[in-house]
């Protein structure tokens, strides 16, 4: 499914969870789709049973509400998870699910920042980056930490289109290239 599609998806349940009324835990949504999304990769036969034309929507419904029970997952996050087998989009759930953590981020005022290291940042280290990053942007800021091997040492900050690469990779290729000039 093209990222628009996922977007359209996300938006429309972005604007259910955050709508000026609503009583639902944009927290809690995040939570029950990942759930849902584990269970899914855990067992092929659910998957088939779900994405299977042969298989009745009344069926569909019937397992999406058992596995909702045993999950605990809430009347919204059924409803949509059952909105995406309805319109056989299950398969792309991942890519729904990232576009909502983004988009809900994004009104709340949040900033998601991915952060790529050679190895595990400590608590402290996260703290000074956020801080960092909150001062520099002034929005609240979520790290998206990954650990990246091939960057020997520092960090890579991706902010939306922006990247800010302090790694000792991108400073021994500069190093490299000045060599060549000379």
């Amino acid at each position: 499914m093209p990222a628009a599609v996922a977007s359209r998806y996300a938006r429309a349940l972005v604007d259910v969870v955050l709508a000026p009324n609503s009583r639902v835990d944009q927290d809690r949504v995040r939570h029950d789709l990942r759930a849902f999304e584990v269970a899914l990769a855990g067992s092929a036969e659910l998957g088939s049973a779900l994405a299977s034309p042969a298989v009745t929507r009344a069926r569909k419904r019937a397992v999406m509400d058992r596995l909702a029970k045993a999950l605990d997952i809430t009347g919204v996050s059924r409803n949509f998870l059952l909105v995406l087998i309805d319109h056989r989009r299950l398969t792309e759930l991942s890519g729904v699910i990232s576009a909502f953590e983004k988009m809900v981020d994004e009104r709340l005022g949040k900033l998601q920042v991915e952060v790529s290291s050679a190895q595990d940042l400590n608590a402290e280290q996260q703290s000074a980056l956020i801080r960092q990053l909150e001062a520099m942007t002034g929005k609240q800021v979520k790290l998206k930490l990954e650990v990246d091997g091939d960057l020997v040492g520092g960090v890579v900050v991706r902010l939306g289109s922006t990247v800010y690469d302090g790694s000792v990779r991108a400073q021994l290729e500069a190093l490299g290239r000045q060599l060549r000039a000379e």
